[in-house]
């Protein structure tokens, strides 16, 4: 047994443990919304972070390894990446949920008030109410985290790369100052994005890798994850304490932060969360988070025997959600992804016909290649059949 290398780590083209943790924290959020009084001890509300530090640590690995490739971040590229892992499958979603909720007759004119966020990705600004597409918060949240952090990397970049620790630390302060009431309480997810941003640039570089490597060897591995089940368990414990969710969200994805390099190297953890049924519901992650509320009134139509608000409703409710996410995965999302590769290659092909100025012309440096990764636990030039996303927040 022994650590992980930084050369074995920069040579990973998929992290599969990742997908199973993902896994874990989708169907936690469907027990939280639906398993009633006996599902609390699982905290499922806290598992949408772990989509939080997932995206910001993968996504952030994913530009920096681009920039190592080809000399540069096209912010092009990432864009186009975004847009068709997130967009297409979201608004589907929504789709069926409307058709679910009228069918139903439940919640629908809730439903229709605030459509409007929905349909914009300002679903965080819409926290009230009994909604049944609120959960997609975390997608407003996450989306603009796009927008915004992968630019802040460019330019601290353009001066020198000594600067991406020092900018992740100073932004995750920044989104933590309570500016007014309506920024209230958010920052604190932002927070947890750049917990996953900062931990990839500590593991990208060499010396930060070094750092961090213990934390690769399977001994600390079973160590480091035992105190995180722990810290689990105890989430009510802090939140009492501190009286607030905030300390409690921010510890906790610090926990899941220390937790991901002890996934990346062979190990027990590695190991469990490698199976392939875990992978195969994390690889489906996000059509499962975007389903469950309309999974609720066909599971109470196949299931009518299974009250509601129990573990065995909010299993039945996965069931027939990973069901429909798995036929979105094959039908909508994985050729959506596929179309956005495909765009990308276009658009490379065309800059490179065109010189190596007009290659460089939406980045940083010069250079071309498309990023073929993604950042639900697959790394560079990986298949595109297994490009899932984030998020879920309360996803």
């Amino acid at each position: 047994m022994r650590r992980l290398t930084h050369a074995e780590f920069l040579a990973m083209r998929r992290f599969d443990a990742l997908d199973g943790l993902r896994a874990i924290a989708a169907v936690i959020v469907v027990f939280f919304h639906y398993g009633g009084p006996q599902s609390k001890f699982l905290s499922g509300w806290i598992g949408v972070h772990t989509f939080f530090v997932l995206s910001g640590f993968l996504i952030t690995t994913l530009m920096l390894r681009e920039k190592d490739r080809t000399g540069r971040i096209s912010l092009r590229n990432f864009y186009i990446r975004r847009i068709f892992r997130i967009v297409p499958l979201y608004y589907v979603g929504l789709l069926i949920t409307m058709v679910a909720v009228y069918k139903s007759g439940y919640s629908w004119n809730v439903l229709m008030d605030h459509l409007p966020h929905y349909l914009g990705f300002m679903n965080e600004y819409h926290l009230a109410g009994d909604t049944p597409y609120l959960h997609t918060w975390t997608i407003g949240i996450e989306q603009k985290f796009y927008l915004v952090w992968p630019l802040a990397l460019i330019l601290v970049s353009l001066i020198s790369s000594k600067l991406r620790v020092p900018l992740a630390v100073v932004a995750i302060g920044l989104v933590l100052i309570r500016y007014n009431d309506t920024w209230k309480g958010m920052g604190i997810h932002y927070s947890v994005l750049l917990t996953g941003a900062l931990l990839a640039i500590v593991l990208h570089h060499r010396r930060g890798f070094a750092l961090l490597s213990p934390l690769t060897h399977p001994v600390v591995g079973v160590v480091v994850a035992a105190g995180f089940v722990v810290l689990h368990q105890h989430i009510p414990d802090l939140t009492a304490y501190f009286g607030d969710e905030q300390p409690t969200v921010f510890l906790y994805g610090i926990g899941v932060a220390i937790l991901l390099p002890t996934l990346l190297s062979p190990g027990p953890g590695r190991w469990i969360l490698s199976q392939r049924p875990l992978v195969f519901i994390g690889e489906r992650s996000y059509g499962l988070y975007l389903l469950q509320a309309a999974a609720v009134p066909v599971t109470a139509t196949l299931a009518p025997w299974i009250p509601g608000q129990t573990p065995k409703f909010a299993a039945a409710a996965c069931v027939v959600a990973l069901f429909a996410a798995d036929a979105l995965h094959r039908r909508v999302e994985t050729p959506m992804i596929d179309v956005g590769r495909r765009l990308i290659t276009w658009f490379d092909a065309r800059a490179t016909r065109r010189g190596p100025d007009a290659a460089a012309g939406t980045g940083t440096g010069t250079g071309t290649g498309t990023d073929t990764g993604t950042d639900t636990g697959t790394g560079p030039k990986a298949d595109p059949r297994t490009d899932p996303v984030l998020t879920g927040r309360p996803q």
